[in-house]
């Protein structure tokens, strides 16, 4: 994420100057095929949301997994929509707007619900470790790439996202998830946060 945001930020920067440099944009967008899509939400979903189901039994459809999986998909075509843009087919910022939104919301939810909720439930199943990997050498290089892409054209606040934390924040709350405590809490985790909270 702390690679991730910058270039979000960045790219919504790149997309409002009329004189940007047309050839910085498949390198905006390689970025997060690579490196965001393929290294970062790749991982996600092959490692930790698999651990995730495996090892601690919550639902793959529902909560968190179900809204951050959605999340992939719909940056993936937005994507493809951002590379049509960027060839001249639409206005560029706009749709750069509607793909840095998506995922700077993706990464509050995964900041401030799931890697916390991950912690607590793997250290109730004793998972103590994940099998990970480092980026390979193209996704490596679309990081580096993209850092100078920051530096270029800086990271602006992206004008109307309103972020926050927890799962009330989160766009898809009240909508397709009604949150975590609802979704994947068991009876007895519900019963607990009832002595401890009140009803």
């Amino acid at each position: 994420h702390e690679t991730i945001e910058p270039v979000a930020r960045a790219l919504v920067g790149f997309a409002s100057r009329p004189e940007r440099d047309p050839a910085d944009a498949p390198r905006f967008v390689r970025f997060f095929r690579l490196y965001a899509g393929r290294f970062h939400h790749g991982r996600g979903e092959g490692v930790l949301f698999r651990a995730l189901v495996q090892e601690t039994g919550v639902a793959e459809d529902s909560g968190p997994l179900r809204t951050l999986l959605g999340d992939h998909r719909e940056l993936e075509a937005r994507l493809d929509e951002l590379d049509a843009a960027f060839a001249g087919e639409r206005d560029p910022r706009d749709v750069a707007v509607r793909y840095v939104t998506t995922l700077l919301h993706h990464i509050d939810a995964e900041s401030s619900v799931l890697f916390p909720e991950c912690e607590t439930r793997f250290r109730r199943a004793s998972v103590i470790d994940l099998d990970a990997r480092a980026p390979d050498d193209e996704e490596r290089a679309a990081s580096g790439d993209a850092l100078e892409l920051v530096a270029r054209y800086g990271a602006p606040d992206v004008p109307g996202v309103l972020r926050g934390e927890a799962c009330v924040c989160c766009p898809a709350y009240g909508v397709t998830c009604d949150g975590v405590e609802r979704e994947w809490s068991t009876d007895a985790e519900r019963e607990d946060m009832i002595e401890r909270v009140g009803s």
